[in-house]
C-alpha cells in the first residue's frame, strides 16, 4: 500500500523545462548577443559556474562569472516568480491522494526560494507538506540521500513510497533504493524516454490518463 508521495519539481509538478533549456539563450539576448547554434546542448553538460565561463569566454563579456551567474540567476527568478505554470493536471492528482491520505514532499535540485514562490502562486504548496533541496541536503539525486531524508519525514518505507521523476539518472537512483518509481515525460527533458520508461514501474506521457497509477495505489 502506498503510503507518501516524493515529487521532484522541474518537469513533474512544475512545466518549467525550458527555463534550463535556453536560460543560456535568454542571458545572451539579454545583454545583445546572439546565441550560436547548439549552445543549449554545449551549456547542457556544464555546472552553473562552468557555464558561465564558457559564456564570459566565448563571447567576449566584460564581467567575471560570479557577475554573469548573478545575471543568470535573475532571469531564472523572474522565470520562476512569475511565468512558469504548473504541469496540466497534476492539481488534480494531488488532490487525489490528499483525499486519499497519501503524505506528499518534494526532492528538487532547484533554488529554494525559486520553488517555494512558484508552488505558491500556482497553488501547489499547500499540497505539498515539506521542500527537500540537494544543496541543502549536500548531495545530488546520482545518490539517494534526499529521497530517505524525504521518506524518513513522512515515516514511510521505500516499498510504500512513490517517487515521481522526469530524469533517468534520478529515477535509476530511486528505484536502485527501493522506491516505487514514477517516470515523467515532459517535452524539454529527459532525451531517453525509452529508459525511463524501462526503470519506472509506472510511465505516465500526462496526467490526463491516471488509471495506471490508480492500479498501484
Amino acid at each position: 500500500m502506498i503510503k507518501g508521495a516524493i515529487f521532484d519539481i522541474d518537469g513533474v509538478l512544475l512545466d518549467s523545462m525550458i527555463i534550463w533549456t535556453d536560460l543560456g539563450e535568454r542571458y545572451l539576448r539579454s545583454i545583445g548577443k546572439e546565441p550560436e547554434e547548439g549552445l543549449t546542448e554545449k551549456l547542457f553538460s556544464m555546472s552553473m559556474e562552468q557555464g558561465a565561463e564558457y559564456l564570459k569566454d566565448t563571447y567576449n563579456i566584460d564581467k567575471d562569472t560570479s557577475g554573469i551567474l548573478d545575471d543568470i540567476n535573475k532571469i531564472s527568478e523572474h522565470f520562476y516568480y512569475h511565468e512558469v505554470e504548473a504541469k496540466p493536471g497534476v492539481e488534480e492528482l494531488l488532490k487525489d491522494f490528499r483525499t486519499r491520505g497519501i503524505k506528499m514532499v518534494a526532492a528538487t535540485s532547484s533554488p529554494r526560494s525559486h520553488v517555494e514562490r512558484a508552488l505558491t502562486r500556482t497553488g501547489l504548496h499547500n499540497f505539498i507538506d515539506k521542500i527537500f533541496t540537494n544543496s541543502e541536503v549536500g548531495v545530488s539525486k546520482h545518490e539517494p540521500d534526499i529521497y530517505n531524508l524525504a521518506a524518513e519525514y513522512m515515516g514511510t518505507d521505500p516499498s510504500e513510497t512513490l517517487v515521481f521523476e522526469d530524469s533517468l539518472y534520478a529515477l535509476k537512483t530511486a528505484k536502485a533504493a527501493g522506491y516505487v518509481t514514477v517516470g515523467i515525460y515532459d517535452a524539454k527533458g529527459e532525451k531517453n524516454q525509452a529508459g525511463l520508461l524501462e526503470n519506472a514501474k509506472l510511465y505516465l506521457k500526462s496526467y490526463e490518463d491516471l488509471s495506471g497509477l490508480v492500479a498501484i495505489l
